[in-house]
């Protein structure tokens, strides 16, 4: 597996992914473009050549990053393909300077939700009905790097 940066040119493979996993949530071409237009940090595992998973990070000065997203072809999941892509995120977090680290998941993502507190993700808060149109809740979940 190897990881490395998002490109425009990778945003077509991703959209099939993003429909089999968030289906009506997915997100568009037009919003990764507008991810990588803003200058976040965007990450993409490939295996043999095709796309495995795609991770992003959007850091607000002058300490505060969000993982965009984190997502994994399903024939993919469960071989050390999101957790790679976490530990790079991070990594670039902490380049950036970032010491607090925030992520949203959905409240049934329990597969999600204990990999994130494998890497001290700890839950924060909820934001009721965040993910449309399925009306889910997403729980936020804060990492702070020790100091």
């Amino acid at each position: 597996m190897k990881i490395e940066r998002l490109r425009w040119w990778h945003i077509e493979e991703l959209l099939p992914i993003e429909a089999d996993l968030f289906g009506e949530e997915r997100w568009t071409a037009a919003m990764f473009w507008n991810e990588l237009a803003s200058g976040h940090h965007y990450l993409v595992a490939t295996d043999g050549g095709q796309i495995a998973g795609y991770a992003g990070l959007a850091v607000n000065p002058p300490d505060e990053g969000w993982v965009q997203n984190i997502a994994v072809r399903r024939e993919a999941q469960r071989r050390g393909v999101g957790r790679a892509l976490l530990e790079a995120l991070l990594a670039a977090a902490r380049e950036r300077g970032v010491s607090r680290t925030l992520l949203e998941v959905a409240v049934d993502n329990v597969a999600a939700q204990k990999l994130y507190a494998d890497y001290g993700f700890e839950p924060v808060g909820v934001r009721r009905g965040y993910y449309q149109p399925s009306n889910t809740d997403a729980l936020v979940m804060l990492r702070e790097e020790p100091t």
